[in-house]
């Protein structure tokens, strides 16, 4: 099953995604790999692990290195694939990293799409935080998927946007069979006075997560996301989206 999670800025897909992630290993729905498709990658500080490589270090060294007759450069990065895979218990780690020059991802967009397409059937889940914004669906880095969450934070321009994201998804005929909005940091009230927003959108909501003062002192504090005990209140609601929307 291949999970992908959208949204605008700051609207909590890293934690989300972490926690979703949380979630599937406590219930043996592995293995998992994580994809983090944001080049300000942080998705592996919430789950505690290490990066290893990102696939944007792989394009960078074998742009520069000296041209070889024995191993020509799209070779040379396949062989150098197997760097990026951060592996861990239950979950492994795909980090695409940051452009490979000012403005640039193409390159590391279609290697990350073709990697991924390589790396699915070893898999039972694939959870992706994508960047921020609609970029990574106009380039087709979230593709194939069977579950779309869009985060939104209890705001109109919030709600708005998370609408904008779906029609893109639709008009861009991606393969996208479910698709859910978030709603984050917000309270069942948020929920009443958005709902004119939201009905426009014609998302179902999958659920809202309250605003929750351990995630605040994780991050200050530095601890991964994943270490967030059972009754924190963030992980209580995305334990619930998960068990209605996944089961």
């Amino acid at each position: 099953m291949h999970i992908s999670i959208a949204g605008k800025g700051g609207t909590g897909k890293t934690t989300f995604a972490a926690l979703l992630i949380k979630w599937l290993a406590e219930n043996g729905k592995g293995p998992i790999l994580a994809i983090d498709a944001d080049p300000n990658s942080n998705l592996n500080e919430a789950l505690g692990m290490e990066v290893n490589a990102y696939i944007a270090d792989i394009l960078s060294r074998v742009r520069t290195a000296a041209p070889s007759p024995n191993m020509p450069k799209l070779r040379m990065i396949e062989y150098q694939l197997h760097e990026v895979i951060t592996e861990g218990d239950k979950v492994d780690l795909l980090a695409m990293g940051g452009p490979e020059g000012p403005g640039c991802y193409c390159a590391a967009n279609q290697m990350l799409r073709d990697f991924i397409e390589r790396l699915r059937p070893s898999y039972a889940y694939l959870v992706m935080d994508n960047e921020a914004g609609m970029e990574h669906l106009s380039r087709r880095v979230a593709q194939d998927v069977d579950i779309l969450f869009i985060m939104s934070d209890p705001t109109v321009k919030g709600i708005r946007s998370s609408g904008r994201i779906a029609a893109l998804a639709k008009s861009l005929e991606l393969s996208v069979r479910r698709v859910y909005l978030v709603l984050n940091r917000a309270g069942e009230d948020a929920v009443e006075a958005l709902s004119d927003e939201i009905e426009k959108t014609r998302l179902e909501l999958a659920g809202v997560i309250p605003e929750d003062e351990l995630i605040i002192k994780y991050d200050i504090e530095g601890r991964p996301l994943v270490e967030l005990p059972h009754d924190s209140l963030a992980y209580k609601a995305v334990r619930e989206i998960a068990q209605r929307v996944i089961g």
